[in-house]
């Protein structure tokens, strides 16, 4: 984004950064920058609370008549990110024949349409809908199993899109589950990896692309960075 000021800018466009990165901030020195501390992903601090956001833009736009170029301003609220999994009572074992992650995800269908009718829209679509996710689960069981990646059935080979849309297809369902406030992205993504089936598929299948010495560009972001 930092980048991005520079080239507006160069072309007649005032520009705002709302940064979450001090360090880049700096380095980058776009000509106006928020930073905003508050946790990756949530470039306006608080989920649904329109005050709060509106607050956050109005400082950013207010940059735009009152910053001398390159200026830092710190937003005076400080939102610490959620270190544990969010809360979220998962439906019963259905069917013992299915794999654990298909039976499980089959159980979440119900949530995951749920919020979808609620909000009008899906982040699911990059390579299956939430009719494909029992078949992606599968084809990432097999490569856990030692399937090649290539001949694992996954959606146009991408294991990638396949975890993005697994991914959205359970947090989403998960939203309508969850036990206490709107959890933040940290804590979905905690309790994907670390408390599902599916996130375990996910893990178990990045690790064996990686021992295969598969591409990295084609399984490393199958998880954030920090996962092994």
């Amino acid at each position: 984004m930092s980048t991005l000021a520079h080239v507006f800018e160069a072309a007649g466009l005032h520009t705002v950064v709302l940064g979450s990165n001090r360090m880049v901030a700096e380095k980058m020195l776009p000509p106006r920058t928020l930073y905003c501390e508050f946790p990756l992903g949530r470039p306006l601090g608080i989920p649904n609370d329109h005050h709060f956001q509106r607050s956050v833009l109005t400082a950013a736009l207010t940059l735009i008549e009152t910053a001398t170029e390159p200026t830092i301003v710190d937003y005076p609220t400080v939102i610490q990110a959620e270190t544990e999994a969010l809360s979220c009572s998962m439906p019963p074992r259905f069917d013992p024949d299915l794999h654990p992650a298909v039976d499980e995800a089959n159980g979440l269908r119900k949530a995951y349409d749920r919020g979808l009718a609620r909000r009008g829209h899906t982040s699911v679509g990059r390579v299956i809908d939430a009719d494909g996710v029992a078949a992606a689960l599968l084809a990432l069981d097999r490569i856990a199993n030692g399937t090649d990646w290539l001949e694992a059935g996954l959606p146009n080979t991408d294991p990638i899109s396949t975890v993005h849309d697994l991914r959205a297809y359970y947090e989403e369902a998960a939203l309508e589950l969850v036990d206490g406030p709107t959890p933040g992205g940290r804590a979905a993504e905690e309790w994907f990896y670390e408390k599902t089936e599916a996130g375990a598929v996910t893990m178990t299948a990045r690790r064996a692309m990686r021992s295969a010495q598969a591409p990295r560009a084609f399984w490393y972001y199958m998880a954030p960075g920090h996962r092994r």
